[in-house]
């Protein structure tokens, strides 16, 4: 273990040969990812027209809470620019072109941008959306941003990331399930695709955290705590719809997400019980009063949010959607 290491931009540096690893490690190249184009009709085809058709057919029959989940997903995804500025702007990440850092960050992007692409051209055939809405929602929501809490700290970063990409591979592979039983095989295919992404990006911010408690553990726990006690706000808590005040239309989605399953506060609770176990929080060494106070914290929390969510019911359907006609 490395006591010396207290200042963050010196533990982020050090952490450069670890995270050159795991780029190696979980970063795909352009040569081996997959692409949109290879998920949805091709217009080069003369069979394009017949599967368009056909994919138009299937999403016919998708329920509506499962569009208005998907509509959401694809503008967060959409809102790419954001959180790629984000990530730029972390204390201690070295700017050169070529150290590890930012070659993840631009890696991470560059496969991320696949995501928004393959959903948005899909809804754009199924004919179901109305795209202007959608698009004047992701407007809105890049143009708006968003505070996360993590005052540009790698420590509280990580700790945001790791959670968050754990949650989006949990709505993209639900929908992909509940796409499959509502006949729709190439959406769930899609969405399987985006949720394997964000399984490898969450392994990678996970380890990145797990790598930071063993330089720093003390301040990494109470940045853990602070977090925690924050709650972590989705990517998307701003979005909004055209004429609709911001926050209102997150808030329906995210009713929408609980009502068919595809997220819960059931879900948030599990994803810390399993960074408890992924970051040793019970055996984790070298902290302080403080430190073992927010260990303490963070190790009582999952109970106390199990009852919370025991309580919780999602909302019956009433909100309509300007995205959907």
């Amino acid at each position: 273990m490395i006591t010396t290491i207290s200042s963050r931009i010196e533990v982020m540096k050090w952490m450069e040969d670890f995270v050159a690893e795991k780029y190696n490690e979980l970063i795909k190249s352009v040569e081996d990812s997959w692409q949109p184009a290879d998920l949805l009709p091709d217009s080069r085809f003369e069979t394009f027209f017949e599967e368009v058709k056909n994919l138009r057919e299937r999403a016919r029959d998708l329920s509506y809470d499962l569009l208005a989940v998907l509509v959401g997903d694809t503008i967060t995804e959409e809102a790419l620019p954001t959180y790629e500025s984000w990530l730029m702007k972390i204390d201690g990440l070295s700017q050169h072109p070529d150290s590890p850092w930012m070659r993840w960050n631009r890696s991470w992007t560059a496969e991320e941008n696949r995501h928004g692409d393959a959903l948005n051209r899909y809804l754009f055939l199924s004919g179901r959306i109305n795209m202007r809405e959608m698009e004047a929602s992701t407007q809105y929501l890049i143009a708006d941003g968003f505070d996360l809490q993590t005052d540009n700290d790698p420590y509280r970063s990580f700790v945001y990331t790791s959670y968050q990409e754990t949650a989006t591979n949990i709505s993209h592979r639900r929908v992909a399930q509940i796409a499959k039983k509502q006949g729709d095989l190439m959406l769930a295919k899609l969405c399987g695709h985006v949720a394997a992404d964000e399984a490898r990006h969450a392994k990678a911010y996970k380890s990145f955290v797990g790598k930071i408690f063993e330089a720093d553990p003390n301040e990494m726990m109470l940045a853990f705590e602070d977090m925690m006690r924050k709650k972590i706000v989705m990517p998307a808590h701003y979005m909004r719809e055209l004429g609709v005040e911001i926050g209102k239309t997150f808030g329906h989605f995210t009713d929408a997400a609980q009502r068919i399953g595809v997220y819960t506060a059931h879900d948030y609770t599990e994803i810390l019980e399993d960074l408890l176990v992924d970051w040793k929080i019970d055996t984790v060494t070298g902290l302080n009063e403080a430190g073992e106070r927010a260990r303490d914290y963070v190790m009582a929390l999952p109970n106390r949010l199990k009852r919370v969510a025991e309580r919780m019911k999602a909302p019956s359907l009433e909100y309509k959607f300007r995205w959907i006609d």
